[in-house]
């Protein structure tokens, strides 16, 4: 029996917070069948390998670091310039 989107939806929002979240992730994953299929682990290890990556630029001086509030004022200053 196939189910129309409608049921889909009722049955979806019937679950779980973390059933409903894995459903809609596998999901995702389907509308594009090019895409690796990475493992979490694979994920996990490749974040792992950019955050050291990262925290080693850091720590050798190789990236400037700028204050949280100026972060901020260049974001906003980003933004403002897109809807302008």
């Amino acid at each position: 029996m196939s189910m129309n989107p409608a049921e889909v939806e009722k049955a979806l929002l019937a679950l779980d917070h973390h059933d409903r979240a894995g459903i809609i992730h596998r999901a995702l994953q389907n509308l594009d069948p090019d895409e690796p299929d990475f493992s979490q682990i694979e994920i996990n290890a490749a974040w792992r390998e950019e955050l050291a990556r990262r925290i080693d630029d850091v720590e050798n001086g190789r990236v400037e670091l700028i204050p949280l509030d100026e972060s901020f004022a260049r974001a906003r200053a980003a933004v403002s310039a897109i809807h302008t």
